[in-house]
């Protein structure tokens, strides 16, 4: 980028017109295709900040900071997943965090006296959020789990992307207003 391109950027707005030929940089700054599995991968993550920022304005205050909570953190699911070199990785997922998430499906599961059996989803907004959300994580998780075949991903952020998808299910089921058994006909 020359220095024209900086000003206009920091005067005019965010476009600096890289993108425009269908690339775009990682945060090791390794120019890829926008449809590469790796971009793919963070994107359908930042796909599922998203939309759980928009279920997160249904729920309840306790629910609102624990979705609040993981939107944080996916924000470093997403900044792994945008570094090729994983020596250059800042923040790194713990264990702690996986545990973070099961203490959620404990929590809601239990309320629900651990039920069993698929239900209809979304018998109000919130469920119906929350359960879309949850359809989204299961995508990032086999985006990633794509990526990880061609490059090194670590073993942690699929294991938290995977138990994700779980404590959102939790979260969703707990928040039907009715839960609603599939009736195989």
């Amino acid at each position: 980028m020359d220095l024209d391109q900086i000003e206009r950027k920091d005067s005019m707005g965010i476009y600096t017109k890289t993108g425009d030929k269908g690339t775009t940089s990682t945060f090791d700054n390794i120019r890829l295709t926008k449809d590469d599995i790796r971009v793919e991968s963070y994107g359908t993550v930042d796909e599922l900040g998203s939309l759980l920022g928009l279920a997160k304005n249904y729920v309840e205050e306790e629910m609102y900071h624990k979705i609040f909570t993981i939107q944080n953190k996916l924000f470093t699911v997403a900044t792994n997943l945008a570094t090729e070199d994983q020596s250059k990785v800042m923040y790194r997922m713990k264990e702690e965090d996986i545990k973070y998430l099961e203490d959620i499906i404990d929590d809601y599961m239990g309320r629900l006296n651990d039920p069993t059996g698929f239900i209809i989803p979304g018998s109000n907004k919130i469920s119906g959020y929350l359960h879309v959300a949850r359809t989204v994580c299961r995508r990032a998780e086999r985006r990633i789990i794509s990526l990880s075949g061609v490059a090194e991903v670590d073993p942690l952020v699929i294991k938290y992307v995977n138990r994700l998808s779980d404590a959102i299910y939790a979260m969703a089921r707990y928040s039907e207003d009715s839960q609603n058994s599939v009736k195989y006909e």
